[in-house]
């Protein structure tokens, strides 16, 4: 049984500042984060040491998320770069700052 409530998110992670960066979707931040973390996210993430969560977006629908998600991963590294750095410009990990 679900203890948080569904909330569609766009997520970026990173292996280090600058590093490797990956984007995804989920409806539970917290849990996908942990996965990521224990090594059961993605073989992408795991491979690269992407476990640093530097950027998220809640969207009102799935459907928003995704079509969100689908429109970063097209954008080219700058973009994505400017993204973090326009709210997490240390590139703080805010897997700590979540409500659990």
């Amino acid at each position: 049984m679900r203890d948080r409530p569904f909330q569609p998110c766009v997520y970026l992670m990173t292996s280090d500042r600058n590093g490797t960066l990956y984007c995804g979707v989920t409806s539970d931040l917290v849990r996908r984060i942990w996965e990521h973390r224990e090594g059961h996210g993605s073989r992408f993430a795991e491979k690269y040491g992407v476990l640093r969560l530097v950027w998220f977006e809640h969207h009102a629908t799935m459907d928003a998320a995704i079509l969100r998600e689908k429109q970063i991963k097209k954008w080219n590294r700058a973009w994505k770069l400017r993204l973090i750095e326009e709210t997490n410009p240390r590139w703080n990990d805010l897997f700590e700052t979540l409500t659990y």
